[in-house]
């Protein structure tokens, strides 16, 4: 086995951490940057802040139905509309509340969504 070929083995048994120490260390030796421009780019404003924090960015969000609220029937609809669920699927999902309606979506679609869901009258939460 060439030393390239040990080197490859060796770096797919690492852990994330060891990874990060890895790439420093790399850096620092050769004088190299080995992020791409656009990752750097991206990370220039964590620099200033924690890596922690930027690190717990959350990118998905789950959309929760906590009550139907007076309009039950209109809620129902929206939720068939929204997961594509039939009737009585739908509807013991409403009854169940608080259940999920949409998980692990974009901020976006989950903010939508929910909108939805409170202009039919239901009490929504996205987490």
């Amino acid at each position: 086995m060439s030393k390239a070929a040990e080197v490859i083995e060796i770096i797919k048994g690492m852990t994330a951490l060891e990874l990060k120490e890895l790439k420093e260390l790399f850096e620092e030796t050769f004088g190299v940057t080995a992020a791409a421009p656009v990752a750097v780019a991206a990370a220039a404003p964590a620099a200033g802040a924690a890596a922690a924090p930027a690190a717990e960015e959350k990118t998905e969000f789950d959309v929760i139905l906590k009550a139907a609220g007076a309009n039950k029937i209109a809620v129902i609809k929206v939720v068939r509309e929204l997961t594509g669920l039939g009737l009585k699927e739908a509807k013991d999902l409403v009854d169940g509340a608080p259940k999920p309606v949409k998980e692990k979506v974009s901020k976006a679609d989950a903010e939508a969504v929910a909108a939805k869901l409170k202009e039919a009258g239901a009490e929504v939460e996205v987490k």
